[in-house]
């Protein structure tokens, strides 16, 4: 079974035998569009490098931010401000460099787990480049995913892949490559999408689940989690049908959508998990 086979089957299976979130796809509005993303200054091995640590929503609010900015936002920012690692560098980084490099504490476990992620990522590279793996997957966005997914374990989020596939999303909507198949990603399921599909009413969660994420309480990973993802990801399959819509896309215009204050001011679900 190919990576994205595997996705939808897996996210279809979970979601038609779910007990906690269920899926209501008249409540559906669609999103306004947006634009193309701006390319980083540090090109394609800056994205790489910030999609190896593009997780941890979990502990973002033990974040120290920067004002007005969110725990992604805020990891975003430093990690501009500083630019890309050579392979080399990659390979030595302690948890100390990472969190000097983003205004963070050393002691926090965010700190260990990104310099652990960007380790394996220097491993993985050896000599390449980002774009040699691009050329490497053959302009094919599955295949790359499928390379990032099987080299490195923080990317082997199996059944959902989402920083597998979220890579070349990036890389393509930042104008940095070109991917014959880019239509064919899912959305990347994280725990924001969800959230924005649940306050429109898309999605739907049990009172025992809904309690606990308003709450504030973070969410085991384990089966409520799990349909979570995969709901959201399959009744986004459907939404891509019926408008036309490819799902990588929507789900940039949902992310976009969660970030207005509406949005925001409603808890969304914290697992604490290095994919996503």
């Amino acid at each position: 079974m190919q990576l994205l086979e595997e996705v939808r089957a897996n996210c279809r299976a979970i979601a038609l035998d779910a007990r906690h979130v269920s899926i209501d796809l008249d409540a559906w509005s669609e999103p306004p569009q947006v634009g193309p993303a701006a390319a980083p200054a540090g090109g394609a091995d800056h994205l790489l490098q910030l999609d190896a640590i593009n997780f941890g929503s979990g502990w973002f609010p033990t974040l120290r931010k920067r004002p007005g900015l969110s725990g992604y936002r805020t990891v975003e920012a430093a990690f501009g401000e500083h630019g890309p690692w050579d392979n080399h560098e990659l390979r030595r980084l302690d948890a100390s460099t990472v969190a000097g490099v983003l205004g963070q504490d050393d002691r926090h476990p965010l700190m260990r787990l990104y310099a652990e992620a960007l380790r394996e990522l220097g491993r993985f590279l050896g000599d390449r480049a980002a774009l040699d793996l691009v050329e490497q997957a053959g302009g094919s966005a599955e295949r790359m995913a499928q390379l990032l997914a099987r080299g490195m374990r923080f990317f082997d989020d199996r059944g959902f892949y989402k920083r597998a596939q979220i890579v070349p999303s990036d890389l393509a909507l930042a104008g940095l490559a070109e991917f014959a198949d880019l239509d064919s990603l899912t959305i990347f399921a994280d725990n924001l999408v969800p959230h924005v599909l649940r306050v429109d009413g898309v999605l739907r969660y049990d009172p025992q689940l809904a309690a606990h994420i308003d709450a504030g309480e973070l969410l085991a990973q384990g089966r409520a989690e799990r349909e979570i993802r995969a709901c959201a990801l399959h009744a986004c399959e459907q939404l891509a049908r019926r408008t036309g819509v490819p799902a990588r896309l929507l789900d940039v215009r949902l992310w976009n959508r969660g970030q207005a204050p509406e949005y925001k001011a409603i808890p969304r679900h914290r697992t604490r998990s290095v994919y996503y």
